[in-house]
């Protein structure tokens, strides 16, 4: 029990000082926030439309799309990195795996970009 409390005690000092900094800026927030209630202080607002009664509103799906896009060569890049902090230890074999991983990322990008689902243009004027 005290070697476990030793090798802790660094999670638990930083868990009470996120919990103390997350309180003293909630506080400060009430304390030094504005107070007034205008016009739009209660309407519903999301991505720069006011919803003023029907919420049926279609977004084109390319929005998502880039998100999923990011997220994906985000989590690659991230593996590269992994990588790269290790590459002495991997050797000659762990820079061909990156090499053909690179490669498979190259393939991908590619094919988003031959069959047109990184175009902004096209896709905005499309529902105008």
């Amino acid at each position: 029990m005290g070697q476990a409390l030793v090798e802790l005690w660094p999670i638990l000092l930083y868990f009470i000082f996120t919990l103390v900094l997350l309180i003293a800026v909630m506080a400060a927030s009430s304390v030094l926030g504005p107070r007034g209630q205008g016009h739009s202080t209660h309407l519903p607002y999301e991505s720069g439309i006011l919803s003023l009664g029907n919420a049926r509103i279609k977004f084109g799906n390319h929005f998502f799309l880039y998100a999923i896009f990011f997220v994906i060569f985000d989590l690659e890049t991230l593996f590269l990195f992994a990588w790269a902090i290790s590459v002495e230890q991997v050797g000659v074999v762990g820079f061909i795996e990156a090499v053909v991983f690179i490669f498979i990322l190259l393939v991908a990008l590619f094919y988003l970009w031959r069959i047109g689902a990184l175009r902004i243009s096209s896709k905005h004027t499309e529902g105008s």
